[in-house]
């Protein structure tokens, strides 16, 4: 019996050598090498499918196609995916145990079922389970294919039998191929496991939902190089806790990237939100010192959310900067700007900023809003809650103009609200002008307070 040979893989990005170092060669990241077991060449595993003859083309003789989509029959999802369901697409989908990734998965094969063959591979549930889930949800009835194996290449065998149109994977990391004598779950498991898996996908026009279960950190599990072999990921984001879960694409071939996607957890399943600007905004009955709308962009939709701040005498030495939903280095250099060009300074005070609803406010959009927040509680003076304001801030004192203003301003107006407090450059021309809106346009940090001070 031949032995086995050892090998050390690279956690972050796949590599492997063939001895142990504290940092990978490759990548470059510290103490991510583990042992495993050199994988074996073996060729009558694989799906091997069509092949055509390679050739070198000219770019003009390309010709394109349009992709054919499949509506799933959950908007949301549908938005998220760039539209719908790509033929032979591979879909990696991650979030945290009981977020909701196998309901929603499940919700979307029991639709597609009706008019497409699709086929739910489970290696972490027994088919009871499965089937306890669908009862719950409501498609008991739906003609929904289901498979109990983590053995890749019985997968790709039945697959090939059945030729089912959708193939959903819960999990990857429970899945292992015989061609690599290491444990399911781990790297070199997951990548060859994935590989064979996406070559099927796509010498079958077959399109492929993978589950990726999440570390600590909140990253997906496995190498690095898996969300580079698939054409999207996707991202569940919420607490457990929460009513409401979001899923964002990162990554996405066929689409726009950072799409957001809106679900309501019930007792029969993910619900889609389709006005998900009601949902975070709190409507105080008075105004209340620290709040203030702003309007972000996810992917191509805008989408208001509520920033709060809370602003209070610190009692150390060192003052607390907390922030919720936002990046904490830009709340202290806006802090730093307000007190250089605006002459308010809050160094002897804790400043808690929160943003609403569990969204991540990642764009530049929100520094007015932010600056406008923190100080409406410092001075305990609330602003009107018809008012809204967006725009970014420059080191120099100077409010930036962001992308798509109008269409901020217009999604703004649409929920009620009436005052805006945006940058200069923003402002929509006079044959764009938007009927029972008033606008304050600002240039400066200084500017930016003294209109804060006269709503």
């Amino acid at each position: 019996m031949a032995k086995s040979r050892l090998q050390y893989v690279c956690t972050a990005c796949g590599a492997s050598q063939t001895k142990w170092a504290g940092q990978c060669g490759d990548c470059g990241e510290w103490n991510t090498l583990i042992e495993g077991i050199a994988a074996t060449a073996n060729p009558k595993h694989g799906f091997a499918g069509k092949t055509t003859d390679a050739h070198i083309q000219a770019l003009a003789d390309v010709h394109l196609e349009t992709e054919a989509r499949t509506k799933t029959g959950i908007d949301e999802l549908d938005r998220v995916l760039g539209g719908g369901l790509v033929h032979g697409s591979v879909t990696l989908i991650g979030g945290n145990p009981g977020i909701g990734k196998s309901t929603l998965l499940t919700q979307t094969l029991a639709v597609l079922s009706e008019k497409l063959g699709c086929l739910y591979v489970t290696g972490e549930e027994s088919l009871q389970q499965v089937s306890l889930r669908a009862h719950r949800l409501g498609f008991a009835d739906k003609p929904l294919q289901l498979l109990s194996e983590t053995c890749v290449e019985s997968i790709i065998t039945l697959a090939a039998k059945q030729q089912p149109k959708v193939i959903v994977i819960d999990s990857i990391q429970t899945i292992y191929t015989e061609t690599v004598q290491s444990a399911p779950g781990s790297v070199s498991q997951v990548r060859e496991s994935a590989a064979q898996l996406v070559r099927f996908a796509k010498q079958t026009g077959t399109a492929l939902f993978l589950v990726g279960h999440v570390t600590k950190e909140g990253t997906l599990a496995g190498p690095r190089v898996l969300e580079h072999m698939v054409d999207t990921v996707l991202y569940f984001e919420g607490d457990q806790g929460e009513r409401y879960r979001m899923i964002r694409a990162i990554k996405n071939r066929f689409g726009a990237v950072n799409e957001l996607g809106v679900f309501a957890m019930t007792d029969t399943g993910l619900k889609t939100v389709s006005n998900p600007s009601a949902i975070f905004l709190s409507r105080h009955e008075e105004p209340v010192p620290g709040s203030i709308i702003t309007v972000t962009r996810e992917g191509s939709r805008p989408l208001l959310i509520e920033l709060q701040a809370l602003v209070d005498e610190s009692h150390s030495n060192n003052p607390r900067r907390v922030c919720l939903g936002l990046d904490p280095n830009r709340l202290n250099m806006l802090l730093a700007v307000m007190h250089r060009h605006g002459g308010i300074a809050m160094y002897d005070q804790d400043v808690f900023i929160n943003v609403v609803g569990g969204v991540r406010l990642t764009e530049t959009s929100g520094d007015t809003a932010l600056m406008l927040a923190a100080l409406s509680s410092f001075r305990n003076k609330p602003l009107p809650n018809t008012i809204f304001t967006f725009g970014e801030i420059g080191l120099a004192g100077e409010i930036r103009p962001v992308a798509n203003g109008e269409e901020r301003l217009r999604e703004a107006a649409k929920h009620g609200f009436r005052q805006a407090i945006i940058p200069k450059a923003n402002v929509p021309r006079k044959n764009s002008k938007i009927d029972g809106l008033e606008i304050t346009p600002v240039t400066r940090v200084s500017e930016l307070i003294d209109a804060a001070v006269r709503y």
